[in-house]
């Protein structure tokens, strides 16, 4: 039988950590079958976003559609989608494969500062794109868009998962990077799953801010949900998945100082 097929619908990362290049590898190492949709040209190194290219809206909805009558995808995973009528294609589409879990990385704003996603595409996720997810993956800046919310408190982020719940319908994984102080042994994910809140804890890694973590693990989850698992443990196996590819990372050394990427093919990851 011929692997699973998951759909990636992101921005092109030229470094290759972050983006579409980082989601075919995790699909990869995960032993799905993946396939693109190219919503944005990214010049970029970690760190540094120097230029952004938005796709044709037409041209993103041909390759949606050709790319899955050819490959049926099993999940589909949404990073950057740049523009509000890219975000309207990539609603479109989903729509019209009712069933087929969507998890959606709201990308919004590269960690350098860039903006990935325009206001009004902001306000067209919002509006058509989240209640169409099974689940999103928003870290601490994203959810308080997401929210008009600030989040300061452990309360309020303890909390911040339910009412994305409420507001949106989707499931929600609330990832803890930004939150957690910066001694502290342990990150937790607060995640809002099947009307019950989940805590995903792990140990904070001894590794830099590395790029890309947020394409990969919602890449993960999505890999995973097109095995078969359901979502709770598809969550907690991409987040093992993610550590791995954290505490295994490359670094390369050169005249402007080190540059880190994840390793996306660790050793020792079921």
């Amino acid at each position: 039988m011929p692997p699973p097929v998951v759909l990636t619908v992101a921005g092109s990362d030229s470094s290759a950590g972050a983006g579409l290049q980082a989601d075919l590898k995790t699909f990869a190492a995960h032993g799905v079958y993946g396939v693109c949709a190219v919503t944005a040209l990214v010049a970029e190194v970690p760190g540094d976003v120097a230029r952004v290219e938005p796709v044709d809206p037409t041209l993103l909805s041909i390759q949606l559609k050709r790319v899955a009558s050819a490959f049926p995808p099993s999940a589909i995973k949404t990073g950057m989608l740049a523009e509000a009528d890219l975000v309207g294609e990539v609603a479109a589409f989903v729509k019209s494969r009712p069933g087929l879990p969507l998890v959606v990385d709201p990308v919004i704003r590269a960690g350098a500062g860039a903006a990935l996603l325009s206001d009004a595409g902001v306000e067209r996720l919002q509006r058509d794109l989240l209640p169409l997810a099974r689940l999103v993956t928003p870290n601490l800046p994203e959810a308080e868009i997401l929210l008009g919310a600030t989040i300061r408190t452990p309360a309020d982020f303890a909390e911040a998962p339910r009412r994305l719940h409420e507001r949106y319908g989707c499931e929600v994984l609330l990832k803890g990077g930004h939150f957690a102080a910066g001694d502290a042994a342990t990150v937790e994910d607060h995640a809002w799953i099947d009307g019950s809140a989940v805590v995903f804890a792990r140990p904070r890694l001894p590794v830099p801010d590395v790029h890309g973590t947020g394409c990969t693990l919602s890449a993960a989850i999505a890999a995973r949900l097109a095995l078969g698992h359901d979502l709770a443990p598809a969550i907690e196996g991409a987040t093992r998945y993610l550590a791995a590819c954290l505490a295994q990372h490359h670094r390369w050394t050169g005249p402007g100082g080190g540059i880190e990427a994840l390793n996306h093919f660790p050793d020792g990851v079921e």
